[in-house]
């Protein structure tokens, strides 16, 4: 694969917060109706004013700056007191012992732990079994290493209660073919789907039996809903060199300013992780590993009322998506992504996505970054607004009714 090629794969048109490269040439003939008033509303990132960061968190910051060079040069795999902080916190969540000193690297948020877990694990030719759909930068940190991908489907609109709908049989059928490296999200993004406890047994089972490196992303893992249960990976029966977990307070907790991220698990691959990061980007931000120091330890209530104001927006958004004539909308039961399916329309997808921004002022994020069968659906992240986001997807509403075929 030549240089170029392997950068034009890394399309970041449609990254979070890139809305302005949604390029609207040739649209101009597609255009009906008039624009539709309304607050604008970014559902490609959550927004960090109307969920504000955990209590203490910028004071916390502050005390690490004050600390001076001996915060702001830590080892390159962070400073150790805030390892075994977060070490046992993790550990008590996670339900099996973290190894601090040996089994742990704090990176400059979740995307770099993905980036070094993924250039730890896989090179050329490495068959690498991702789901589909799953997060954007799965595929193209494969696709960047010059593996080789084997999709394992995720069927996130089967009818069977407390399913994720991973298809094991391909992923086994992908261990089977040659795959030594499963990579996904759980909870599911875009999807937010959680896997049932039968089905992260299965997998690892079946990464035991061949030998497979998993990285699992459990970023949201905290933002459950009401009766949701979760299975941790790495407490089941899987060898712990053979799995690595990456967690972080960005999202659930509107830390992502502070570029915080944690992976934890084989102390092999975390040592070539911090080997990569030594060279990439030395240490996440000095100063801001202070802030893990309020991971986990949020005010009693705060996390119970965070989920509860979450749940809240997805019950409402769900009310006006699942309206929509021919469109689907499964219930997240955990982080703050909604997948929905629209019914055929008009106009490409693609475009239709285009339009909304122009003429609602609703950036969205199309499926294909997640799924190339996903085409036809996109994702919102609704941690925004309560009555913005609604009003938001109203007009989306609207704006299907006025393009649909």
């Amino acid at each position: 694969m030549s240089i170029l090629s392997k950068f034009s794969r890394l399309g970041t048109d449609n990254a979070p917060g890139q809305e302005v490269r949604q390029q609207s040439t040739g649209l101009v003939a597609l255009l009906r109706g008039e624009v539709l008033e309304g607050t604008p509303v970014d559902f490609s990132h959550g927004d960090v004013d109307a969920f504000e960061p955990t209590p203490g968190s910028f004071e916390t910051f502050s005390e690490g700056v004050s600390l001076g060079g001996r915060q702001a040069y830590t080892e390159y795999r962070g400073d150790i007191d805030i390892r075994e902080q977060v070490a046992e916190k993790l550990a008590a969540f996670t339900g099996a012992p973290v190894n601090a000193r040996d089994g742990m690297i704090i990176t400059p948020g979740t995307q770099g732990a993905l980036f070094l877990a993924v250039a730890a694990t896989v090179s050329r030719g490495d068959k690498v079994a991702i789901v589909q759909p799953d997060y954007f930068a799965n595929r193209k940190l494969v696709e960047f290493f010059e593996g080789e991908m084997i999709p394992v489907r995720l069927d996130y609109s089967g009818t069977e209660e407390g399913r994720a709908g991973l298809d094991l049989d391909q992923l086994e059928a992908a261990f089977e073919a040659g795959a030594k490296i499963f990579l996904f999200s759980n909870p599911n993004n875009p999807a937010g789907v959680v896997y049932s406890k039968d089905e992260i047994r299965r997998i690892a089972e079946l990464a035991g039996r061949y030998g497979a490196t998993v990285i699992v992303d459990q970023l949201y893992s905290r933002l459950r809903y009401q009766g949701v249960s979760y299975t941790h990976l790495r407490a089941q029966e899987i060898d712990a060199e053979n799995v690595v977990t990456i967690m972080g307070p960005s999202k659930t907790e509107s830390l992502s300013g502070y570029r915080l991220g944690v992976a934890f698990g084989s102390s092999t691959i975390i040592n070539r992780m911090e080997k990569l990061q030594a060279i990439v980007s030395l240490r996440a931000a000095g100063y801001s590993q202070a802030v893990l120091r309020t991971w986990f330890n949020e005010p009693e209530g705060w996390m119970d009322e965070r989920i509860r104001l979450h749940q809240a927006i997805r019950d409402d958004l769900l009310k006006v998506l699942q309206a929509i004539d021919g469109a689907f909308a499964r219930a997240p039961e955990a982080g703050s992504y909604l997948f929905p399916r629209l019914p055929d329309l008009g106009v490409s997808h693609s475009d239709f996505v285009k339009l909304l921004r122009i003429q609602a002022g609703v950036v969205v994020t199309p499926g294909t970054e997640f799924s190339p069968h996903s085409a036809n659906s996109v994702r919102l992240n609704f941690s925004q607004d309560h009555k913005a986001a609604v009003a938001a997807v109203e007009r989306m509403a609207e704006l299907i009714a006025r393009y649909r075929v």
